[in-house]
């Protein structure tokens, strides 16, 4: 009787070799795949039927996250209304081992009528999908894993790596990049790590300002108000001259009689740890560690002061 270990490797072997054909057949076709989705104007758009589809629904989102659009479209939905999703100028990808699914020769019926192209995948060379086709890749799987050779397992198996392979081809050819797959996934871990410091800093009537010559009564309004722990001092053309911290506060209030007769240039100290607005979050983030500190004042030097990065905006975005 054969083991269930048995069973689970012959699974395993057929797909790695599934995978391994493509691998080695890999040839111009595929390269002609890539470059006519380069050229595409519209949208690419996946199809298949049944455990095709589930592929192609997984094809088209990692399409669209690596910067190309693309979206799924059910076959068999198409031809009750569906169709109108597609335009001039879109390109199907159509996934079908047999090359002979029903539904998707209907659709493909609809496409040669409104002239849109069509790349196919299909381990039948020879069958009507891919004769219909623009583009033929050829899966070429034989057998299934499943010891019937009836439930798509090799067939799924070589279907999501080459069209993963398409995809990151494209991809590649596109210079896609770290910081464009950031801004696609702007709630994932890397979506955070790419952010930058004008993504998160206060600004404007945030920012708690005032000038050289406001008394100790007012800064302590001002930083009160804007609740970010600290005042700037601000020069005429709203040049950073120095910060006020609540720290400054305190231990003013320990050692003067009557601080609140002094003015901001009084008891700031000058300067104030800056950094460069399109920095990235993260780095504003080691500085905030390295020394310490709470808050960053975001400038250019010698240019007028952007805004606050503080401590608390990079914890609220899960940076740490």
């Amino acid at each position: 009787m054969t083991t269930v270990i048995e069973v689970a490797r012959r699974v395993l072997v057929t797909e790695a070799e599934a995978i391994q054909r493509l691998v080695e057949n890999l040839d111009g076709g595929f390269e002609a795949a890539v470059e006519r989705i380069l050229s595409t104007t519209g949208r690419v758009v996946w199809t298949g039927m049944g455990k095709s589809g589930i592929i192609c629904r997984k094809l088209a989102a990692t399409m669209s996250s690596t910067g190309t659009p693309a979206f799924f479209l059910h076959p068999a939905e198409a031809t009750h209304g569906d169709l109108g999703i597609l335009a001039p100028g879109d390109l199907v990808i159509a996934i079908s081992n047999s090359g002979a699914t029903d539904e998707i020769l209907r659709l493909v019926q609809f496409l040669k009528r409104q002239g849109i192209a069509m790349i196919a995948m299909s381990s039948q060379p020879q069958s009507p999908l891919a004769e219909a086709a623009e583009i033929h890749l050829d899966l070429g799987v034989t057998r299934e894993a499943c010891p019937l050779d009836l439930a798509p397992t090799a067939s799924t198996t070589a279907s999501l790596a080459l069209g993963d392979a398409l995809c990151i081809t494209v991809s590649v050819r596109k210079g896609f990049s770290e910081e464009d797959f950031a801004r696609l996934h702007p709630g994932g871990k890397l979506g955070r790590k790419f952010l930058r410091v004008r993504d998160l800093m206060h600004s404007g009537d945030q920012v708690p300002g005032v000038g050289s010559d406001a008394v100790m009564k007012d800064v302590i309004y001002e930083m009160s108000r804007k609740g970010l722990g600290l005042a700037t001092v601000l020069d005429d053309n709203g040049r950073l001259l120095g910060v006020i911290t609540d720290g400054d506060l305190r231990r003013l209030m320990e050692k003067e009689v009557d601080p609140l007769i002094l003015t901001a240039a009084d008891v700031m100290h000058p300067g104030g740890v800056c950094i460069n607005a399109d920095e990235f979050a993260t780095a504003a983030l080691k500085i905030l560690e390295d020394r310490r500190i709470t808050s960053l004042m975001v400038c250019a030097p010698g240019e007028a002061l952007e805004g606050v990065l503080h401590l608390h905006d990079l914890w609220g975005v899960g940076l740490f």
